[in-house]
């Protein structure tokens, strides 16, 4: 079973993260989004994402291309924020980041755009799979500064590509295969911008799916929580939540 959880966090007024997701004997899709923009236009920006994504996937009769699949319903979704977008003055400029899994015999296709990121989790470790589109991952893929200066570093909020903000948008996917998969987690700059990868991987490592996004959020929380916190955790190759392996 996968477990999922949102939360305002210690200091925002509105949630502007959002999540959803769809389970069926086909298919299994996952979607979190962070967004942003005046009023509560992150909060219909990231809720648009979310939910035209999963409905768009839904729509489609073939899933033998699954990147392709996944990476136009991103397309698709970023261009209806985008015309929304320019309906009312309030709403203008609003944006939001967005990560989602479509899983289907065995492969599991990921795309992303923004810094909310994907992880997977083996026996031995927990690796992210996306890349985030940020002006720090900038700063490290030109070698300016450390992992460990990236982790503090004051400027980790400014993403450098978001749904919704331009008409056409570029968005990255990989394709995994699920085997010895056993776990993956979506998860937004919230959480990841608190805790380290070690730190996550030993809670989702040792708890069921909901108590691990429990911890993980509380964790974040007690360490200052100034961002809404936003967490999927959910199975890979196995279909029942499960222990480790010689857990």
């Amino acid at each position: 079973m996968a477990g999922m959880l949102t939360d305002l966090g210690n200091v925002r007024e509105i949630n502007e993260d959002y999540l959803g997701y769809h389970e069926d004997i086909e298919k299994r899709i996952y979607v979190i989004a962070d967004g942003m923009g005046g009023h509560n236009a992150g909060e219909i920006a990231s809720k648009l994402a979310v939910d035209t994504t999963i409905e768009y996937i839904n729509s489609i009769c073939s899933l033998d291309d699954l990147e392709k699949v996944l990476k136009e319903a991103i397309q698709f979704s970023n261009k209806k924020i985008y015309n929304i977008s320019k309906t009312k003055d309030y709403l203008n400029g609003m944006g939001t980041t967005i990560t989602a899994c479509l899983i289907s015999g065995g492969k599991m296709a990921v795309a992303n755009v923004g810094d909310s990121r994907c992880y997977i989790i083996d026996d031995n470790s927990m690796r992210q799979v996306t890349k985030d589109h940020s002006l720090v991952q900038q700063l490290l893929d030109a070698g300016t500064i450390t992992e460990e200066e990236a982790y503090v570093h004051p400027n980790k909020n400014i993403i450098t590509r978001a749904l919704g903000t331009f008409y056409d948008v570029k968005v990255d996917t990989c394709l995994i295969d699920l085997k010895n998969v056993y776990k993956v987690m979506l998860c937004t700059d919230g959480l990841s911008n608190s805790l380290t990868d070690d730190e996550m991987y030993e809670i989702i490592l040792n708890n069921d799916n909901d108590t691990a996004c429990y911890k993980l959020v509380e964790l974040s929380k007690q360490r200052g929580g100034k961002d809404n916190i936003t967490v999927i955790i959910f199975e890979g190759e196995c279909k029942n939540d499960r222990n480790f392996a010689g857990k």
